[in-house]
């Protein structure tokens, strides 16, 4: 690890996401288990995940104008982490959609909150040259946390079978260690922008004082989302061939073993080859994925798949971040990088919606292929953008 990319700040903010992950991780793969098993299916996943993505969304860009307009961040990141905490425990309270809705709602909502804070922080500490190491050194620990989670969850199930509830309060404990890690945290000056007008109109029409090369990034980068669907899909699709919960949690493990461990290696690859190369190489280990995951029918392949959609999440998901945190005024970090979050989180919620009905009405294959084709599509967009580095 190099000390002189990897400050203190970035090592904090890198370990409560650590943290929250093993917090949500603990449950994100069991989720769909657990919808399952209460009479909720891949339609009501789908609205789940789509209203879910699309309050984060609004949330993100909202928030990351007010983030600006205080020059503050620290508080934006205290309430969001605590808000989710509190909410996933509450998910398996109460054995009612609503309920899950509001709960599910919720921690997206603390998602929001704090997102655009913390990136403007992590991109802070990082020079333009740096961006792509920093924000896949941050997205390492934080998928750490995503590999550590299943894990536990595993060990829960394998000793007690199909009894999800109990494992939402589990979740709170790692919660706790985000509080501690948080008060290591150290916010730079901030100059507030001062500007009239309602933030939350401001914030939702940053895109007409965008670089230009911001929007082409950000244009070709929602085409691909509309087809980049909720990884529930995903683990749906091994549960429903293999019959397993284990298989689908253990499979989910590896994804994220994989993420973790290339993430900042991809980060510093594309700071010497470029953002644009390593991110449409991860758009094609996506397409061998989406390709793979309409015809599998075997767990060791589902595991090859996972393999490449490990490379494919490190090569895109901070490497999005970092580059259009170098496409903005620094007085507008927040708001970009939120802005960005919000118009992926919209598209999110249509893909959501988009794969839940074709789920129902055309079956799983054709959630998959679709999605593979498209983003083959975008892949030939993306490197026709020449001016794009």
């Amino acid at each position: 690890m190099n000390n002189k990319i990897i400050t203190k700040t970035v090592l904090v903010l890198s370990l409560v996401s650590f943290f929250g992950d093993i917090s949500s991780e603990l449950l994100y793969p069991i989720m769909p288990l657990y919808l399952k098993s209460i009479g909720m299916g891949a339609v009501f996943i789908g609205v789940l995940e789509g209203l879910a993505d699309a309050i984060a969304g609004l949330s993100k860009t909202y928030f990351g104008k007010l983030s600006d307009r205080s020059g503050r961040r620290m508080p934006f990141v205290w309430l969001g982490y605590v808000l989710s905490s509190f909410s996933k425990a509450g998910i398996g309270l109460i054995l009612n959609p609503i309920w899950v809705l509001l709960m599910r709602s919720s921690d997206r909502l603390g998602k929001g909150i704090r997102t655009a804070s913390r990136d403007a922080m992590l991109s802070d500490e990082a020079t333009p040259e740096a961006k792509g190491a920093v924000f896949g050194f941050h997205r390492s620990l934080d998928t750490a946390g995503a590999f550590l989670g299943p894990i536990l969850a595993l060990i829960y199930l394998h000793f007690h079978p199909a009894q999800y509830r109990q494992l939402f309060i589990y979740a709170l404990f790692p919660a706790f260690f985000v509080v501690i890690a948080l008060s290591f945290a150290k916010e730079k000056k901030h100059e507030a922008k001062k500007e009239s007008g309602s933030a939350f109109w401001k914030s939702l029409t940053y895109w007409q004082v965008a670089s230009p090369e911001y929007r082409r990034v950000l244009s070709l980068v929602l085409i691909f989302t509309l087809m980049n669907s909720s990884d529930m899909f995903l683990l749906l699709r091994v549960k429903e061939v293999t019959n397993s919960d284990f298989q689908s949690i253990a499979i989910y493990i590896f994804y994220n073993f994989i993420y973790a461990a290339s993430s900042y290696k991809m980060g510093m690859l594309s700071d010497r080859i470029g953002m644009k190369k390593v991110f449409l190489m991860g758009l094609v280990f996506f397409v061998i994925t989406y390709a793979g995951m309409g015809i599998a029918e075997r767990k060791e392949v589902f595991y090859l798949l996972f393999f490449f959609y490990g490379l494919f999440a490190a090569a895109t998901e901070g490497i999005a971040k970092a580059w259009v945190s170098n496409l903005c005024l620094r007085e507008d970090l927040a708001t970009a990088i939120g802005f960005q979050a919000t118009a992926q989180s919209f598209a999110a919620m249509m893909a959501s919606l988009m794969a839940g009905a074709i789920w129902y009405f055309a079956g799983p294959q054709y959630v998959f292929l679709m999605a593979s084709f498209v983003t083959f599509i975008v892949i030939i967009l993306f490197y026709r953008e020449k001016k794009l580095a």
